[in-house]
């Protein structure tokens, strides 16, 4: 394993992260941990249920092997001024959805380097708690960089934080997190990058319901438990029905910003 230097940013937010989890005495469990790479570049492709699930999967892989995860997020968390600096100093990959070409160019030369790159292929958080359709872009990098793709599935992280709920600290304590890790998915240099997602995509339900079969708390009539499993959150048709609308929203209201 090549040696690494040191980031005292970074070292520093992953003991923050290790003292909160701690604090909650979280409950992790993980199956196919022998698939996380000790060294070389893969795309790291994660659901994306909860807003914590980048840190606890960061949280996981360091208890693993003591790396460290580029994530790529979005561009308005870097405008942040404290966020921001945190960002830019554990060297996360700046996506700006107007100029997306660059993220792109910045994570293949981070996976070309050996850095392991973190992806949500989902997009925003997943309100249904199901694995909706995932874009091309992990596919794309994974081929480009010939790295190979890591499936990650995360469960129980979206009881600490997530859209559309505001969970209480009683109800995050002492919570099951489990992460399901895949077989890497190596991307040939001619295969169809949608062909490759499609196969992602497969990987990432079955990961998925293999966590929540195994999940040793129950979930029927749950907030977090999706709709087919007998919870309450929204069907997926429901969910994105409720995002549509919040960005029609969001659009609405940047239009008549801008019209000031």
């Amino acid at each position: 394993m090549r040696t690494r230097t040191r980031e005292p940013i970074y070292s520093t937010a992953i003991a923050a992260g290790r003292g909160i989890f701690g604090l909650f005495r979280l409950r992790p469990s993980v199956t196919g941990l022998t698939h996380l790479p000790d060294a070389g570049g893969a795309v790291m492709a994660i659901t994306h249920f909860g807003y914590a699930d980048f840190a606890l999967v960061e949280w996981m892989t360091w208890r693993k092997n003591r790396r460290h995860i580029r994530f790529m997020a979005k561009k308005g968390a870097f405008d942040k001024p404290v966020v921001g600096w945190l960002l830019r100093g554990m060297r996360h990959i700046n996506v700006d959805m107007t100029a997306g070409a660059q993220a792109y160019a910045d994570a293949v030369r981070a996976l070309s380097a050996g850095e392991l790159v973190g992806v949500f292929p989902e997009g925003g958080v997943n309100a249904s708690f199901t694995v909706r359709d995932l874009k091309t872009g992990a596919a794309r990098m994974a081929q480009e960089a010939r790295v190979p793709i890591i499936p990650v599935a995360v469960w129980g992280g979206h009881r600490l934080l997530t859209k559309n709920h505001k969970p209480s600290l009683g109800e995050a304590y002492r919570t099951p997190v489990s992460f399901a890790i895949g077989a890497p998915i190596h991307v040939g240099a001619d295969e169809d990058p949608q062909q490759v997602t499609d196969r992602l995509h497969a990987t990432l339900q079955t990961l998925v319901d293999g966590a929540q079969a195994r999940y040793p708390e129950p979930g029927s009539g749950r907030w977090w438990q999706p709709a087919h499993l007998g919870g309450t959150a929204p069907t997926p048709a429901e969910a994105a029905a409720t995002e549509a609308e919040r960005q029609r929203r969001k659009a609405a209201a940047r239009e008549a910003q801008a019209a000031r």
